[in-house]
């Protein structure tokens, strides 16, 4: 903490401040999920062993190979999502409904006529690998704390001053051309919109928020703060996955394939915090003074990252009997290039007034990065039993620790840096040093398991069913709120997911070359909205709900093979 309160010293790095990067970031860019054809999802992802769909374009590469004639297939996905939170017994829901293209492609064979090398096929596919797209609300009917005590505690570990936070002619704080502190954003919103206070000495002040205990002021006892609180969250977007794939097999006992993934990222994030406070602590405008009064204001975030991103995929199957079919998988991490694009505002009503401020008058800040995404393995294992059943299991292993943030042009700052501020002498920084190491502290590696079964009950006639689990990537401590959790910018609120569960099932019917496959896919995860950050040495926690997060997804694939 102290490296990057030191860091905060270098004027010429005012716009990083704005908002940099957290390791809570770096999940939501990684984060899986189970999307493709309706034969696919409704046999769990329990595919790297079988191939001959299109969605294996873009799990095991090698899947290519098993093809032996041409196809064209499109799937959609009606998606019924349904949130529920709950605080202190208090429960609140929101749903929402969202239509989308889970795959797009085709696969075309090229006959080698050879025993040995019998085909090489190639592959273009669109698959949507992930959807961020979840809406959750909720109320904290009493809190034990506020979010302004959270932002006079930033602005205390920063040591700001008046003026490091402060609009006067010449000066604008969120864009400093003095060369002192650039301070965060929040901060500054913070101090415009009265959340904070400077207490004392204005060039050495001690920041106090709106909440107080039952404490003697001037001799007189006052009552404590108390109030309530409210959250409504909404997630936006997507990964789109544009694969190119090429493979074969080797004698119809070795099937091999390799794949270039491009790839299109799109998060958007709306988020509100609000808090309703009894005899808060603020500045009356009027007085001048810090007076007790009700207290009504909300925090409003808007965040976007977009960008684009590749990754290579190779993978073979291995078939030593008719009936077993054994295959592996290895995904490179996704180098992507992302941009951000964020607002904040705070919109509050004190003594009767009513007050209205945003970050950077409105103008919305910017940043460029760098992220890399773990490397994916996948293990699978198959038996076709007969001509009618198919029983299949997939193991995948990815660690999180070893996501990565980086400056987009160069990975150093040079000048040398002590107390006394910046020299000339040239030293090297990571400007991503600390996010990278919060990402080792926070986060773990995951295990995934996939099984999937088919029956053909008449020739043209199938019916599916699947299952699919997903270990949580936050370490226990984390949860427990044992460890600080470091945020970026003026998004404060955070949400950690526990363990995630499929259960899926399916019909298919094919005539001819013609197929159509149907899917029912029920998703249920569990996570734990945080307002800020806890204090790991305090006993008090800050505002929590549990959220349910579940979707009911009906998916329609067709096809035609010839």
């Amino acid at each position: 903490m102290i490296k990057r309160l030191l860091f905060l010293a270098s004027g010429c790095l005012a716009g990083l401040t704005s908002y940099g990067q957290s390791a809570v970031d770096a999940y939501r860019f990684s984060q899986p999920d189970l999307k493709g054809t309706a034969r696919f999802m409704s046999m769990g992802g329990a595919f790297g062993a079988l191939g001959g769909d299109l969605s294996t374009l873009s799990q095991n590469p090698a899947g290519i190979g098993v093809y032996r004639s041409n196809e064209l297939g499109v799937t959609f996905d009606l998606d019924f999502q349904k949130s529920t939170s709950e605080s202190m017994g208090v429960k609140s829901g929101d749903d929402q409904t969202k239509f989308l293209l889970n795959n797009l492609g085709g696969v075309a064979t090229l006959k080698l006529q050879s025993n040995t090398l019998p085909n090489l096929n190639i592959g273009f596919t669109y698959n949507k690998g992930a959807s961020f797209n979840r809406r959750y609300k909720g109320s904290i009917p009493r809190l034990n704390m506020s979010l302004t005590n959270y932002i006079a505690g930033m602005a205390n570990n920063a040591g700001l001053t008046v003026a490091d936070v402060q609009t006067v002619e010449g000066f604008d704080p969120y864009n400093p051309n003095d060369g002192g502190i650039a301070a965060p954003w929040l901060t500054i919103l913070g101090y415009d919109a009265l959340l904070i206070n400077p207490n004392g000495d204005p060039d050495d002040p001690y920041w106090t928020g709106q909440w107080g205990n039952a404490t003697n002021v001037d001799g007189i006892d006052r009552p404590a703060t108390s109030g309530s609180g409210y959250f409504n969250v909404e997630e936006k977007g997507s990964v789109d996955e544009y694969n190119i794939a090429i493979g074969g097999n080797i004698a119809n006992k070795v099937f091999w394939g390799m794949n270039f993934d491009i790839i299109n990222f799109d998060y958007r994030l709306q988020s509100l915090w609000s808090e309703d406070l009894r005899d808060a602590w603020v500045e009356n405008i009027s007085t001048g003074e810090i007076e007790q009064t009700s207290s009504n204001w909300n925090l409003q975030n808007l965040y976007r990252a977009n960008g684009s991103g590749f990754n290579y995929q190779i993978g073979v199957i291995v078939k030593p009997i008719q009936e077993i079919r054994i295959g592996l998988a290895a995904h490179t991490p996704t180098w992507y290039k992302l941009t951000e694009t964020f607002s904040a505002d705070v919109n509050a009503n004190y003594f009767g007034r009513r007050f209205g401020t945003t970050t950077n008058n409105g103008v919305p800040g910017y940043n460029d990065v760098n992220f890399r995404t773990p490397w994916k393995l996948i293990a699978s294992v198959a038996g076709v039993i007969g001509s009618k059943l198919i029983v299949s299991f997939d193991y995948e292993w990815q660690s999180y620790k070893n996501m990565k943030f980086s400056e987009p042009s160069y990975n150093d700052y040079y000048g040398y840096f002590d107390y006394n501020g910046f020299s000339g002498a040239p030293f090297n920084y990571d400007l991503y040093a600390d996010t990278n190491q919060d990402i080792k502290d926070y986060y773990q590696q995951t295990n995934s398991i996939r099984l999937g079964a088919e029956y053909r009950v008449t020739p043209k006639f199938s019916v599916r069913a699947g299952y699919s689990f997903v270990s949580s990537p936050v370490q226990s401590r984390v949860k427990d709120n044992q460890v600080a959790v470091i945020t970026a910018g003026t998004v404060t609120n955070y949400r950690f997911d526990n363990d995630t569960n499929y259960i899926t099932c399916g019909l298919g019917y094919r005539t001819g070359g013609f197929y159509v496959d149907l899917a029912y896919v029920y998703k249920n995860m569990s996570s734990e909205y945080h307002a800020f950050s806890p204090d790991p040495s305090s006993a008090i926690l800050p505002p929590q709900s549990k959220i349910s997060l579940s979707n009911n997804q009906l998916i329609l694939s067709c096809g035609l093979k010839f």
